[in-house]
């Protein structure tokens, strides 16, 4: 599934640093029609779970969501970190990926970092407010 999801990013044009740049500087609707429907089909595939609570799943565990506890700085804080990184290097982590195994060279020192970073963040975790 990661190769397949890696190859509809390369073709949709989702990991081009200029449609990227397009939609921060809100000159194209591409990757904001990208985007729409990555939320809408996580809804529904979310919604679909939900109506399946209880039964259990092809290997037969049940099938839950567990409940996210609230947090009043954690998502806005990551939110912004991450929006600050993907508006800096002008590349998320899924693109990362497939343009390094596209054979993009240039994208290694940004996945490098990405990479870095969450281990940074595996290493303090203990440490950061919850």
């Amino acid at each position: 599934m990661g190769t397949v999801f890696g190859f509809v990013l390369i073709r949709s044009e989702a990991a081009s640093w200029y449609r990227i740049q397009e939609m921060f500087y809100l000159q194209s609707f591409h990757m904001y029609g990208i985007l729409s429907s990555a939320v809408v089909t996580a809804f529904v595939g979310v919604q679909l779970m939900r109506l399946m609570s209880g039964r259990a799943a092809l290997d037969g565990a049940p099938i839950t969501i567990p409940k996210k506890a609230p947090g009043r700085f954690n998502y806005p804080l990551g939110g912004l970190l991450f929006g600050l990184g993907w508006g800096v290097i002008g590349l998320c982590p899924g693109p990362m990926f497939a343009l390094a195994s596209s054979g993009s060279v240039g994208v290694l020192l940004a996945l490098g970092g990405a990479l870095h970073g969450a281990w940074l963040y595996g290493f303090m975790r203990a440490w950061l407010p919850r």
